[in-house]
């Protein structure tokens, strides 16, 4: 059997031209060697798995290989050492790298010494090489490559050429990853190559990994489930399924789908973060400027622009932060399953009864649901002949039997004190007012006449002593529009309010008088007649006042209060 090499290895940047996402830095070094421009100290810093070492040994290869007449397949091993300073970190192994570095090449021009992880070396160690790395010997490159650069000395930093390596982004793994799959005949989907790069987490090595472990469980037929499946993720149709369902406001579902999740065994932090950042990009989605941001891939890119239509934004910004909310009290809860659960009900209660303010936490009241779902079905049994009951009032459930025998015609009467009986007397008022008089008649008459049949009404209203409705009609007299509108105008808000009260009886008054049931009055009101009136003492002692100045002069000699 053919020994296996792991695609790390196998397929590892033998030139800068295979360097993925670093471009601006293979740049630099390549300019620098062409122009011998080349620093005698290189500081390589970045997260794990982006080309640091990679870099370092083609950089160590190619400063020889710049040499006349020798040949660009000579890899100049002898002449590139590395060393690790995490297992030799003493003061005695850099004493040993420094007499070393005094013999010159037998071959080449430079020797490139190349210590990984150089962060791990101890204080003393850095300072015994302090001295080398200021004033190294012409033929000796050093190259220094870090994790962490913040734990080097600034005393090293200082004398180096940093150069600061990026993660890989994800588009840029995944084109590598498809790169890989041509050469070695694997057909795959493009989801599922961005799921390994998202997974990666910018690293290379950690993607190409992650690549051979999903490669010996599908095979050479590389899917989206199955790579969520090995890798033990949550894709992109479990977030879409979800918001789809919040949009719509089913608890009930959201917290099955929920349960699902968790029984596949995914935490509940690892959910709730994947759905803020899923949020995120139907943000990102929902403009066109911003639509590169989205690293995914074309068929994910189309479900997102179309699921950023559905969602609005003020939805996505209160269900961003209710999320980020949970994630940050998740760790300090005593039960998470509640906290996620309690997030996932608020942010389906968000969009329900529309733009209607509701307080920060709401949730949906269960009862909403219980009405929506199929009653359940009960055996029927035989039950006694039901009383007659109005025919305005809708059949209500069986009501216990009653002592005293109940009058067939009678309904069920509410409480006068129930906020029902409220409801229903103003319903009952409401139709009154605006029954449907097509069919009856509709006699023309004149404005003369309807203002002779309104001083009879005000007189009626002081025969009845009703006088303050008769002082508020008898205030003015009616004007006749088209389509016979009667128009009535009164000086303040409160004749207003009061007339409105005693529209009804007025309205029919004049129906019937007048034989026209197309009548109908519209109270206007006209604030500069409203000064005309004086009602409280303080109004009647103004009006008064403006008619005879001396009584002011009067009030303020006695001192009258008002």
């Amino acid at each position: 059997m053919e020994h296996f090499v792991v695609s790390a290895r196998k397929y590892r940047p033998q030139n800068f031209e295979d360097v993925v996402g670093q471009q601006a830095i293979t740049n630099t070094l390549e300019n620098a060697i062409k122009n011998n421009h080349l620093a005698q100290a290189l500081l390589f810093t970045g997260p794990r798995g982006v080309g640091k070492t990679s870099c370092a040994r083609i950089l160590a290869k190619k400063i020889n290989q710049q040499e006349a007449g020798l040949s660009e397949e000579e890899d100049f091993a002898f002449n590139i050492f590395e060393l690790d300073a995490a297992s030799n970190n003493s003061v005695d192994d850099i004493r040993s790298l420094t007499d070393q570095v005094r013999i010159p090449p037998q071959t080449g021009k430079y020797k490139v010494y190349i210590i990984d992880e150089v962060h791990m070396l101890s204080q003393a160690a850095f300072n015994a090489f302090l001295k080398t790395l200021e004033e190294p010997p012409a033929h000796a490159i050093f190259i220094l490559a870090t994790t962490e650069k913040h734990k080097i000395i600034p005393t090293i930093l200082s004398r180096c050429q940093i150069f600061d390596f990026k993660r890989i982004g994800v588009l840029d793994a995944k084109n590598y990853l498809k790169t890989i799959c041509e050469k070695e005949n694997i057909t795959t989907d493009d989801d599922a190559l961005h799921i390994i790069a998202q997974k990666a987490d910018g690293a290379m090595r950690d993607a190409l990994s992650i690549f051979d472990r999903v490669i010996s469980f599908s095979g050479k037929n590389l899917t989206r489930e199955a790579v969520a499946e090995n890798l033990n993720v949550l894709d992109y149709d479990t977030y879409f399924n979800m918001t789809d369902l919040l949009l719509t406001n089913k608890i009930p579902n959201v917290l099955n789908a929920f349960n699902t999740i968790l029984a596949k065994g995914f935490e509940g932090n690892h959910f709730i973060n994947g759905l803020a950042s899923h949020f995120r990009d139907l943000l990102v989605a929902k403009d066109k400027i911003t639509i590169d941001l989205l690293e995914v891939g074309d068929a994910a890119k189309k479900k997102y622009l179309e699921q950023a239509t559905k969602a609005s934004i003020p939805f996505l910004m209160q269900a961003i932060n209710k999320a980020n909310d949970c994630d940050l009290n998740y760790k300090t809860s005593k039960n998470q399953r509640l906290l996620v659960e309690l997030t996932l009900m608020q942010i389906a209660s968000i969009t329900f009864d529309g733009e209607k303010k509701k307080p920060a936490n709401y949730i949906i009241p269960a009862t909403f649901f219980q009405a929506l779902s199929p009653p359940k079905k009960e055996i029927v049994k035989p039950v006694e002949k039901k009383t007659v009951i109005a025919q305005s009032e809708k059949v209500e459930k069986p009501k216990p039997k009653l002592a005293k025998p109940i009058l067939k015609s009678v309904g069920r009467r509410a409480s006068s004190l129930s906020l029902k009986s409220i409801y229903e007397k103003k319903e009952v008022k409401k139709a009154d007012i605006e029954e449907n008089f097509d069919n009856h008649p509709k006699d023309l008459f004149t404005e003369k006449e309807l203002q002779e049949h309104w001083k009879k009404y005000v007189a009626l209203l002081n025969k009845k002593g009703e006088r303050s409705m008769a002082s508020i009609v008898g205030t003015d007299l009616p004007k006749l529009g088209q389509n016979f509108k009667i128009y009535f105008t009164v000086p303040n808000k409160l004749m207003q309010d009061q007339f409105k009260k005693g529209r009804p009886k007025l309205l029919s008054f004049l129906r019937e008088n007048l034989n026209n049931y197309g009548i109908d009055i519209l109270v206007k009101l006209n604030e500069t007649v409203e000064k005309k009136f004086a009602y409280t003492p303080q109004e009647k002692f103004n009006k008064m006042k403006t008619i005879n100045p001396l009584l002011d002069k009067l009030r303020q000699t006695f001192e009258l209060d008002m």
